[in-house]
């Protein structure tokens, strides 16, 4: 099931005069003109129900300026469902999706040379991080939306395969155990590839965020000081 929709700082010596600031300005409250600067970068939800860590996610995205501007997606892999967001920070649709067979969240070395040959179910990984993604189209003319062209990992439309795996009914499954059966990339449904996939991250380039199954979210995203940096998650 999937739902959507289209569409330089100066330091007073003085500590003093700074806490006589402070309490000045606490005391005064806050100014008459704070609702119309407060910063209009919010991601709106569309009063879907979200993951914590998707929402985490996209917050950091949107809010943070991390996307650039640009569509986003965020995959928690740990319930198998992608969120797509436009570039005000809407979002305009959420569907269950097909991942790669096997755990982790890295791609193994020369993985996308493989493909043509048979990739080893080990190295079935739909890889973690952030992605700059951009619209493509496989060997076959299909469109598709790359997310790691170096690792052939790819969001496409549910293709048809050997009885045996069972792919549509997998992605119909409520079980997140279920829809780990592709080589990697991120299946959705057609309907939802067309709808909402297709007229946002299908026609410019965006990022996907791939969070992790293995490990914390900011150990991925904040890898190399990246600043803003993802905000630790707090214990529930």
């Amino acid at each position: 099931m999937y739902w959507g929709r289209r569409g330089g700082r100066k330091l007073l010596g003085a500590g003093a005069l700074a806490i006589g600031l402070a309490l000045g300005q606490a005391l005064a409250g806050p100014p008459a003109h704070a609702a119309s600067t407060a910063s209009p970068y919010k991601v709106d939800f569309s009063g879907q129900p979200v993951s914590s860590d998707a929402r985490r996610m996209a917050e950091w995205a949107f809010e943070a300026r991390n996307a650039q501007g640009r569509p986003f997606a965020v995959v928690d892999k740990k319930i198998a469902r992608v969120y797509v967001f436009n570039a005000t920070g809407h979002l305009i649709g959420s569907a269950s999706s097909l991942l790669g067979l096997a755990r982790g969240d890295e791609s193994a070395p020369g993985v996308a040379r493989k493909v043509s040959t048979g990739i080893p179910l080990a190295e079935r990984t739909t890889p973690a991080g952030r992605f700059d993604s951009e619209p493509g189209h496989n060997a076959k003319g299909e469109a598709i939306v790359w997310v790691d062209y170096g690792a052939a990992v790819a969001i496409h439309r549910l293709r048809p395969a050997p009885l045996a795996e069972r792919r549509p009914q997998r992605l119909a499954s409520a079980n997140p155990d279920d829809k780990r059966i592709s080589l990697g990339c991120i299946v959705v449904a057609p309907e939802f590839y067309d709808a909402v996939i297709a007229p946002t991250l299908g026609t410019q380039r965006g990022v996907v965020y791939v969070l992790p199954e293995s490990t914390g979210a900011e150990l991925v995203f904040n890898a190399g000081g990246r600043k803003p940096a993802l905000p630790v998650a707090q214990a529930s």
